[in-house]
């Protein structure tokens, strides 16, 4: 029996990821006018983007622990291994809470196979980890070996991202009233990175063109045999701005894929709209 990948929204992969690679996705959730919505199911990112610019603030919610006790013992009974690859413990309550339902389903099932992993990266970066696990399971691999692989690909995955607005992430609680303020103020496009599961500020550029020209030097910097692995893009509701990075990516490297898709409405409710993100390896990916 192949060991069943679970994750969470947040790792922004596409529908056909999740049925092609038999992927169990949970999905945060995303408060917008009173309501709920499943993210990634019952709404959609372009939904969000479209009311974020409208200037309407949605909050989200981490998955809740009922959900992870009802997804892991169904596996339980089934008696088939499971991985869950976490979204970031840093940006989201929601390992804790599949660490305690952990703990509680295997007090029932003591013989249950499942690990339940921070993976400490989020968007694109988290879902490359997830794609290469869910690929490997696909393929027969022991638990161990999906393990071995998620490790290297979540320790040493580099995300360098962009924002068009630091106000968005401000009220998100992910960046200070005074970064907000002055970003905003000097017209600078901020470039970030994650370090250690937390969303750090990496340099203030002035003018779009500049940014996007240093995400590929650092990219130059920090990545490892880029033409052998898989880089990622995700982006705010800015398709042509994703294509334009890959398209300079391809100029100066012979990569062999970029997936492109969109940030989903859990991240991008508070990266807001006009986001760039961009997902490597600084080492060499396992062969």
């Amino acid at each position: 029996m192949n060991v069943q990948i679970i994750a969470d929204s947040a790792c922004d992969l596409t529908n056909e990821d999740y049925e092609s690679l038999d992927i169990e996705m949970l999905p945060l959730t995303v408060q917008l006018d009173q309501n709920e919505y499943e993210d990634g199911k019952t709404i959609s990112a372009k939904t969000i983007y479209d009311v974020m610019r409208e200037g309407k603030a949605p909050k989200t919610a981490q998955v809740s622990p009922q959900q992870f006790k009802e997804t892991f013992e169904r596996y339980a009974k089934a008696k088939q291994p499971a991985i869950y690859l976490a979204f970031s413990s840093e940006l989201s309550g929601t390992y804790q809470a599949a660490k305690l339902m952990e703990s509680e389903v295997k007090e029932s099932y003591p013989d249950f196979k499942l690990h339940v992993i921070d993976t400490k990266c989020a968007s694109l970066g988290y879902g490359l980890v997830v794609y290469h696990a869910a690929k490997q399971a696909k393929q027969g691999a022991s638990i161990d070996e999906i393990l071995t692989t998620a490790q290297h690909h979540y320790e040493h995955m580099e995300h360098i991202f962009t924002v068009d607005d630091l106000e968005y992430l401000y009220r998100g609680g992910r960046v200070s009233k005074t970064a907000a303020f002055v970003g905003t103020l000097l017209k600078v496009k901020p470039l970030l990175h994650v370090e250690d599961g937390k969303l750090i500020p990496l340099e203030k550029i002035r003018g779009s063109k500049k940014v996007y020209k240093r995400m590929i030097e650092i990219m130059e910097e920090r990545g490892q045999d880029l033409s052998n692995q898989t880089i990622a893009i995700s982006h705010g509701d800015a398709e042509d701005t994703a294509q334009l990075l890959a398209d300079m990516i391809r100029e100066k490297w012979e990569v062999n894929d970029i997936k492109i898709n969109m940030v989903g409405s859990s991240i991008g409710s508070h990266a807001g709209p006009g986001t760039i993100a961009l997902f490597f390896l600084n080492e060499s990916p396992l062969t």
